[in-house]
């Protein structure tokens, strides 16, 4: 799949709309805890100010509900633009209110000017004609370099792209790294392949594990979801959490899995405790012996152990969702294991954003990985097999 590349476009001196993503974590006194998603956006920044473009950038932070929320205005990221950039940026008080619409018309070649939440505006999540109108008149290009909410069809990711033609929108740098990794992934990995699935709840996995099913030649499941596998193959899982309604489509991917010869490998021990809680009491069980009423919460080390020799050979992988509840710190040993294990191996390693980037992160091990995704919920839907809204108005027609 091949995107319009930023490279190709004429861009000198130009006006040019970037939609990026600086949904970045805030800690409770309002400082940005981890500014990857920004860092991430710098070279398309730089390719545009390189060519004295005058630059818009616009992306949400949080979920606003359609009004303004000091708690969620974009003032710390153009304070944290301003230090990357080593450049003045101008800050919007609105969206497309008169003070956005003047400092847009105002903007000077080599400028940079910082629109406010998105979000703000209760047409963006609507994907409001209007409103995407609006946006696109304030620049003669579109540039989509948000890979994290691709998969959302928003007036500035989607709607927008209507209002250029071919030769006037591109994808960013990141988007295009991000798509050009995914694709190679899902189409030729190196193998042996192995898949480490976790996080909460198969519902939000499913789609994602019956399209990986016959590209892998391994899978390794984790986190809250080993349990409603594990119930379907008759254990006892006490008050895990399990999704019954989900319980045959787990019996239909293990029995894909063996039909396909993809080994298919769920926790042999778990860490229990009595509540989910971090004054919990707790122990290690296998996952036949989880105690009354309690629940399994993290893998055990005979898991941990087993997991590693099951990676031991492989060349690619793929990991997508935490081992157990890795924000709890008794619970967190399993993920932080299994990530250590990840980081020191030779294989070409690609975390799926969200979460497992997240704790990859807090653990220090992210400049060991191979590749991070800036994006849960769009590198999910890659897997599925599906085409991001976002991403759909940029593929070039293959002639």
């Amino acid at each position: 799949m091949e995107l319009f590349n930023i490279k190709n476009l004429d861009l000198a001196s130009k006006k040019v709309f970037i939609r990026c993503d600086f949904n970045v974590p805030m800690d409770q006194f309002g400082n940005i805890s981890d500014d990857r998603r920004i860092r991430s956006a710098i070279a398309t920044i730089h390719h545009c100010l390189d060519l004295n473009c005058a630059v818009i950038l616009a992306s949400h932070l949080g979920r606003p509900k359609g009004e303004f929320e000091e708690k969620y205005s974009l003032a710390p990221v153009a304070r944290r633009l301003n230090q990357l950039l080593k450049r003045d940026v101008i800050v919007a008080k609105d969206v497309v209110g008169e003070d956005a619409m003047q400092k847009a018309k105002d903007l000077k070649e080599g400028e940079i000017l910082l629109l406010e939440n998105l979000r703000f505006e209760a047409g963006e999540t609507k994907n409001n004609p209007e409103l995407s109108e609006k946006l696109a008149s304030m620049a003669e290009f579109y540039i989509n370099d948000a890979f994290g909410v691709s998969h959302r069809a928003h007036s500035s990711v989607e709607g927008i792209t209507h209002f250029f033609d071919d030769e006037h929108k591109a994808a960013g740098y990141l988007l295009q790294k991000e798509i050009q990794f995914f694709g190679k992934l899902i189409q030729k990995p190196v193998r042996p392949f192995a898949a480490i699935v976790g996080g909460s709840k198969v519902s939000g996995k499913l789609e994602a594990l019956v399209n990986l099913l016959p590209r892998v030649d391994k899978i390794l499941i984790g986190g809250g979801m080993a349990f409603t596998f594990l119930k379907q193959m008759g254990y006892d899982v006490q008050a895990s959490l399990v999704e019954d309604d989900l319980l045959e489509d787990a019996g239909r991917i293990m029995e894909e899995a063996k039909k396909l010869g993809v080994k298919f490998y769920l926790p042999v021990d778990v860490i229990a405790a009595d509540k989910f809680a971090e004054d919990a009491v707790s122990k290690i069980v296998t996952s036949q012996e989880i105690p009354k009423d309690w629940m399994g919460l993290d893998i055990g080390p005979a898991t941990v152990r087993l997991y590693r020799e099951a990676l031991n050979d492989v060349q690619t992988i793929l990991w997508n969702g935490p081992m157990g509840v890795y924000e709890i710190e008794k619970f967190a040993r399993g993920s932080n294991k299994i990530a250590h294990f990840v980081a020191d191996s030779y294989a070409t390693t690609v975390v799926g954003g969200g979460d497992t980037a997240d704790l990859v992160q807090r653990i220090n091990l992210d400049e060991e990985m191979t590749f991070i995704s800036t994006g849960g919920g769009a590198s999910l839907e890659l897997l599925e097999g599906k085409m991001l809204p976002g991403v759909l108005p940029l593929v070039q027609d293959e002639d």
